[in-house]
């Protein structure tokens, strides 16, 4: 008799991880976003995020009728806590070929364009020839940084990183820096949108190359191809329904 309640008690056992090993449906995808970069992701006045890449996420999340936690950090290209799982995904950043050897890509949710910015009467070109001596501002960690360190810098320009893009622009505008590169969206909210950008424009030509990648994506953990299939699933039913169109509007993008 003993050993048939044995075996009833292992029967049940293995019912019991067999069901918890079963795929749960998904009620929550948690994304990491470093609020610091507007128009994309930043805070209003009330404290409460605000940008593209929260709304594309908002619109995903409701396609797939989950919750949308947003977890704000200090870095963008955070992998190290993308891996310990303290998130599901990183909303919104450049799908490099250096960053694909760290994480995946969703298909991109839009193309960028890359310009060099800086005094229009300074006539600089996005070329080596051009800025060589020349000091050019970037952001910290950012795919323009590394193209810049890797490309131009060997060539005689002078880098300047900076942490945030208020910083970069004081530094322009003051005369610190000759010029910047950067995200055209980016450098348009912040600057030549602004009084202080009155005599700053885009000089030559868009900057094209691998290290800038092609677009913005959004990175999630290698093993995480289920996520990765209902994102991108999620993001073509937005642009069926007008629902992407709609958000992306405002924002100005670069045609392509």
């Amino acid at each position: 008799m003993a050993l048939i309640h044995l075996c009833v008690a292992l029967v049940l056992l293995l019912a019991v991880d067999a069901v918890a090993g079963i795929d749960q449906p998904r009620r929550e995808i948690r994304f990491a976003v470093a609020a610091l970069f507007p128009p994309f992701q930043s805070r209003d006045p009330q404290g409460q995020l605000v940008g593209m890449h929260i709304e594309l996420g908002n619109a995903l999340c409701q396609q797939l009728n989950v919750r949308c936690t947003w977890i704000d950090q200090v870095l963008v290209e955070n992998f190290n806590d993308l891996d310990a799982r303290k998130f599901d995904a990183i909303m919104g950043i450049a799908s490099t070929p250096q960053r694909r050897r760290r994480v995946s890509f969703t298909d991109n949710l839009y193309p960028f364009t890359t310009r060099l910015v800086a005094h229009r009467a300074s006539g600089l070109m996005p070329t080596t020839t051009s800025l060589k001596g020349k000091r050019v501002g970037v952001l910290l960690g950012s795919n323009r940084e590394a193209f810049a360190l890797s490309q131009w810098a060997r060539e005689g320009v002078i880098i300047r990183s900076f942490w945030l893009n208020d910083e970069l622009v004081r530094s322009l505008v003051a005369g610190h820096i000759d010029a910047t590169l950067q995200g055209s969206v980016e450098i348009r909210n912040v600057l030549l949108d602004t009084a202080a950008g009155a005599d700053f424009d885009f000089l030559g030509p868009a900057v094209s190359a691998e290290l800038l990648g092609d677009g913005i994506a959004i990175a999630l953990r290698n093993t995480d191809t289920a996520l990765r299939t209902e994102l991108n699933r999620a993001l073509e039913q937005l642009k069926h329904n007008g629902e992407y169109q709609r958000i992306l509007a405002p924002y100005r993008l670069d045609p392509q």
